[in-house]
């Protein structure tokens, strides 16, 4: 049997369902030969991005696989760096596959894939005989299903042997994953339980250990705070009383105010200049700082962790409700206190925020989309992600996901745009019964456009709602250099180019909507197009409204 064959097989053998991909490979054929679909983007990028979206929706119980041009000609791995890289930041397991250089030429080559490569993977393999496809492909779904999650790259040249299967056999392996020691987690809980104002922080380790109940379960039982990463929104349920979400003046108040903060299934690491997404703790000499990881590399490297639990965020978990009933016996803890205050503070934020949420101003306000898709989208059963940019900053502080991947959040030094039609992508294939949209700006259009012919060819019902106010969201003047206007280049006046008739050539769903009264009725044609599996494009005539005026406001 051919290597490539034998690695199908395999992914095969490990329930992979598919591998996005942007042609052509030897492990493309393979895969058609052996009857593992293909989803085909229109470039090497979005081809990981999909697979990336997908991971992050799939609990840890599935992976996204793609495959990308490799070997001597390897322009295609390269265009996909940008994307794996993203991955590895944000810690999304997937599995890259690519073609590596003939064994019999390999170290000639000036470009190297394996040491371009090395910085943004967790483990990068190369196969240099076929009989070792199933040693790699075993390394590589422990690397996947073990530890720390991220991007695995595997190498297989086109000139490999071929593989004997009764001989080199392959059986399906499992991931490991272990539990905190029981003395941390009493000591956590009782650390917990003695704060006068703990707050629970959680990051996206909550989604790859499938711990949303647990953390549900954990923080109605201590009747904590939760603050969640943009990363893990909707890990916690924003409409809970205990809920003071991602950003504003609720998330300050308590990252100030708590004498105790638990950060689970969250690295802690070093927030962003700005400080927006990773949020920094105040004061940390004046708190007490517990930490649950999975990875022992997080612990005291931002920050001087009083006390850790090294562990699978669901396993500990389940050990710290265990231990918090043993230790509350006849003393539940009081939580109306934090729970009113928690209610004020979201109020006073939803008080400055509801003229811009409700406005009937032409060009339409951006936050009074979000609005709508907020009162159209039956949230309990529906996906919203965005672009980075202002479409992130706004829909992130007022857009109320209320089930688990009800918003993929996310951001980082390295964050792409146009990742959200991918993460659309890859959620679509996860929960292809859910409504999913995304939200976009100028800019992330400019990047996802050539893949709206992927939606529209694999039937896609996916929604890409597009914020269009002409000026590349909240760039100044400044950007662009004294003297010229932002409607002189790289940004085409809506008044100019209908970018719906684009998208409705290309075969979706498409309209344009002017006035704020079309919102509504605009969103439910494109969910019943979405419904009969027609991807949709809406194309918003929006002002170009600042970001954060209400919470500053209601901060000062």
């Amino acid at each position: 049997m051919k290597a490539a064959n034998c690695l199908v097989k395999i992914l095969k053998a490990e329930g992979v369902p598919w591998a996005s991909t942007f042609p052509s490979t030897a492990i493309n054929n393979a895969c058609g030969e052996e009857g593992l679909p293909l989803i085909m983007a229109r470039d090497e990028r979005y081809a990981v991005s999909v697979a990336d979206g997908y991971s992050r929706c799939s609990d840890g119980k599935q992976f996204g696989v793609c495959t990308v041009m490799g070997g001597l000609n390897a322009a295609g791995i390269q265009y996909a760096y940008g994307a794996i890289a993203h991955a590895y930041e944000d810690s999304a397991p997937i599995l890259v596959l690519t073609e590596g250089v003939d064994p019999s030429i390999a170290g000639q080559n000036y470009y190297d894939i394996s040491k371009a490569f090395d910085s943004v993977t967790k483990w990068n393999g190369y196969i240099n005989q076929g009989n070792r496809v199933p040693e790699f492909m075993r390394r590589a779904f422990t690397y996947l299903r073990t530890g720390r999650p991220g991007p695995v790259l595997i190498q297989l040249p086109r000139g490999v042997s071929d593989y004997d299967e009764t001989q080199h056999s392959y059986v399906p392996v499992k991931g490991w994953k272990y539990a905190g020691d029981h003395r941390d987690v009493e000591v956590a809980v009782r650390g917990i339980l003695s704060a006068k104002k703990p707050l629970i922080y959680a990051g996206q380790g909550i989604f790859y250990a499938d711990a949303c109940s647990e953390l549900l379960e954990f923080a109605e039982l201590v009747q904590a705070p939760v603050l969640t990463t943009l990363h893990a929104k909707s890990a916690f349920p924003e409409d809970h009383p205990l809920s003071v979400g991602v950003r504003g003046p609720a998330v300050d108040h308590f990252l100030i105010g708590s004498d105790l903060v638990f950060a689970i299934g969250n690295s802690l690491s070093t927030p962003r200049p700005q400080g927006a997404f990773r949020h920094a703790i105040p004061n940390p000499q004046s708190k007490i700082v517990i930490q649950s990881t999975v990875d022992a590399l997080d612990i005291n490297k931002c920050y001087t962790c009083n006390h850790a639990i090294i562990g699978d965020a669901k396993l500990v978990l389940r050990q710290m409700i265990e231990e918090a009933k043993k230790q509350t016996i006849g003393k539940p803890r009081d939580g109306s206190a934090v729970q009113a205050e928690i209610r004020q503070l979201k109020d006073k934020l939803l008080k400055e925020y509801t003229p811009a949420l409700t406005s009937n101003d032409a060009p339409i306000n951006p936050y009074r989309v979000i609005w709508d898709l907020m009162q159209t989208l039956d949230r309990k059963n529906s996906v919203l992600t965005h672009e980075s940019g202002n479409t992130r900053d706004q829909s992130s502080a007022v857009y109320e996901a209320i089930a688990p991947h009800g918003y993929i959040g996310w951001s980082g030094t390295v964050s792409t745009l146009g990742f959200g039609l991918g993460a659309a992508t890859g959620a679509k294939l996860a929960f292809p019964e859910r409504q999913v949209v995304c939200l976009s700006g100028d800019a992330g259009v400019a990047y996802q456009m050539g893949n709206y012919e992927m939606l529209v060819r694999h039937k896609l019902g996916i929604t890409i709602v597009h914020i269009n106010n002409s000026a590349f969201a909240g760039y100044g003047q400044g950007f662009w250099g004294k003297g010229h206007s932002p409607y002189t280049w790289a940004v085409t006046p809506s008044t100019v180019m209908n970018m719906a008739k684009v998208a409705e050539n290309m075969g979706m769903h498409a309209e344009r909507v002017e006035k704020p009264d079309e919102l509504v009725p605009a969103i439910k044609r494109a969910l019943k197009a979405n419904s009969a599996g027609k991807p949709a494009y809406i194309e918003v005539i929006a002002s170009q409204y600042p970001v954060y005026p209400a919470w500053l406001s209601a901060t000062r």
